[in-house]
Order: structure tokens, then C-alpha cells, then sequence
């Protein structure tokens, strides 16, 4: 799940980055403002690819996802047209 390895990747450099702004000394809400941004422009620089890949994924589950609604829902009109058509059924 490319999903998953995106969001961790992320997720690990932030917590790299409160590492490292608590060595230099930030404390407090400074630290995790800091910490927030620096993760973002790092991810934004390194992770591209998985990104990507990401996106990429979530495209292809939203579409998977409609096809099988619509596959659901043209299932139950032509179920509902036959029970409806049928010369004996009450209306």
C-alpha cells in the first residue's frame, strides 16, 4: 500500500525533526510548529516519488470503488424492472 508507506515516511521525518529541533534547544509549541514545517518541505523535496505512488493508488481504489457501486446499482434496477414487469406482481 503505497498509501501507507507515504504517510509513514512522512510521519518519521517529523518525528526526526522534533529529534533534532529538541537537540538544538526548540521546546514547547515552537518545537512541533518547527518540527511541521520542516517535515512538509522535506517531504515535499524527497518524497515525490512515493507521493506519486500514492496518488496514484488512491486514483485507482476511488475508480474500482465506483465501478463496483455502478455495478451494484445497475444489478438492483434490472432486479427491481423484472419483479415490476412481471404480469402477476401487485403494483
Amino acid at each position: 500500500m503505497p498509501f501507507l508507506v507515504y504517510s509513514l515516511l512522512r510521519l518519521g521525518l517529523f518525528f526526526a525533526a522534533l529529534v533534532v529541533g529538541y537537540v538544538v534547544g526548540l521546546r514547547s509549541w515552537l518545537l512541533v510548529l518547527v518540527a511541521l514545517v520542516v517535515a512538509f518541505a522535506v517531504s515535499y523535496l524527497a518524497l515525490a516519488r512515493q507521493r506519486d505512488a500514492a496518488a496514484l493508488w488512491l486514483a485507482r481504489r476511488s475508480e474500482r470503488r465506483k465501478a463496483a457501486r455502478t455495478e451494484r446499482v445497475d444489478e438492483d434496477a434490472a432486479y427491481e424492472d423484472a419483479v415490476v414487469d412481471e404480469p402477476d406482481s401487485p403494483r
